[in-house]
């Protein structure tokens, strides 16, 4: 398998990169200890630079507004946010993949505008009693006269304080049949409440609050469409999927910055008359995060890959990027754990970057899924494609 990249692909790393290190990375500490709201200036800075230097919106079609990227370079990009904390890229444009999709009606209404900039979604999917088991999910939409009404309460919906649109997954109840399915709600829509904002471990640009939904929506709310009525599972899986990809590479990013910062920290700070570089106690932590982040990057875009082959057997796709997001998020908040042991007092500081890592890097391992609920699917890849399959990256 061939790793090398293409002359273009190496220029929107680059950009990437330049973008993370002189727009990103700088605003760190000014949101840290601001509990991870910027100011509007700041805010609108990241989104126009981002905009101006071709990075936002690469998973959705040229056609739709976006980038046109494949898996490999929106990993590519994904990586290199991975080495900023406080995830201050948030604040760049973008929309979830499901909302390609939509009905030609629905593109344009909420699509065009959130990859633009001018409207901000919410995937509102886990309940207080469904979790992991989206298959628990006790949401409803009802057929109406008018449309539907809408009926659940949604947990840890992120961005779901600022968003002006959510992506609501519910069972319609149909002939007895629970159908599950995916409506795009808009905020000023009579019925929404907040029920709860939680401060949560790490400082980011936006909450994951608790929302309420008890109201009437029109027809047309079902996105994509009365044909996708009963899809929600489907569109849903292939969003895990890019999710989950999306992850395991920020987590190889951020092992990439954790590794330069405390080697050169290391190399630098003597005790005992040597390099703490140089006793093993450090050194060999550092071996360990190394190999685990090439391990992971490798994984990573293996699976990037494949899901950019077109002949590949999706499910297997849906069973690696599980391995790869189960791999990736473990070994990074390992690599983080270290890096904060190899600076000592200075580790345990908030303005130290190791710090901000090991409180940010461990929700990698909860949400989009469970660590647990990707071992699970991984087993069941052992089971159902068989070890030699799941485990043949040569095909």
């Amino acid at each position: 398998m061939d790793f090398a990249l293409t002359p273009g692909q190496r220029e929107l790393r680059a950009r990437a990169a330049a973008f993370v290190d002189e727009v990103l990375i700088p605003l760190e500490l000014t949101a840290e200890l601001a509990g991870g709201r910027l100011p509007e200036a700041d805010r609108r800075h990241v989104r126009d630079q981002a905009r101006e230097r071709g990075l936002d919106s690469g998973n959705h079609a040229v056609e739709l507004g976006g980038r046109g990227w494949d898996n490999v370079e929106q990993v590519l990009v994904q990586e290199e946010l991975g080495r900023n904390t406080n995830a201050i890229w948030w604040n760049m444009a973008g929309g979830y993949n499901v909302l390609s999709s939509g009905t030609p009606e629905q593109i344009e209404r909420y699509l065009r505008p959130t990859l633009r900039g001018e409207r901000a979604d919410a995937y509102a999917v886990t309940e207080g009693g469904a979790g992991s088991d989206t298959g628990a999910i006790a949401g409803t939409a009802v057929e109406t006269a008018g449309g539907w009404h809408l009926s659940t309460e949604k947990w840890f919906v992120t961005t779901g304080d600022v968003a002006d649109y959510f992506i609501v997954m519910v069972n319609v109840v149909r002939d007895g049949e629970r159908l599950p399915t995916l409506f795009l709600v808009d905020r000023d829509t009579p019925g929404i409440e907040v029920v709860d904002d939680p401060p949560f471990t790490h400082n980011y640009p936006h909450g994951h609050p608790t929302i309420r939904f008890e109201c009437d929506l029109p027809a047309d709310a079902v996105l994509g469409g009365p044909d996708l009525v009963g899809k929600g599972d489907e569109l849903q899986n292939e969003w895990f999927v890019e999710e989950r990809i999306h992850i395991g590479a920020r987590c190889v990013g951020a092992m990439r910055r954790l590794l330069a910062e405390t080697v050169d920290w290391t190399i630098q700070r003597r005790q005992f008359g040597s390099r703490i570089f140089d006793f093993q106690g450090v050194s060999f932590p550092l071996a360990d995060s190394a190999s685990d982040c090439l391990a992971a990057r490798l994984l990573v875009y293996h699976v990037a890959c494949m899901a950019d082959d077109p002949a590949a057997d999706r499910k297997l796709v849906h069973h690696r990027a599980s391995a790869a997001k189960l791999f990736a998020s473990e070994a990074a908040h390992r690599c983080a754990d270290r890096a904060v042991q190899a600076f000592g007092g200075r580790g345990y500081m908030r303005t130290n970057t190791a710090e901000r890592f090991l409180r940010e890097l461990r929700v990698d391992r909860i949400w989009e899924g469970t660590s647990e609920i990707q071992r699970l699917i991984v087993a069941r890849g052992l089971e159902r494609r068989g070890v030699e399959t799941l485990l043949d990256v040569t095909g």
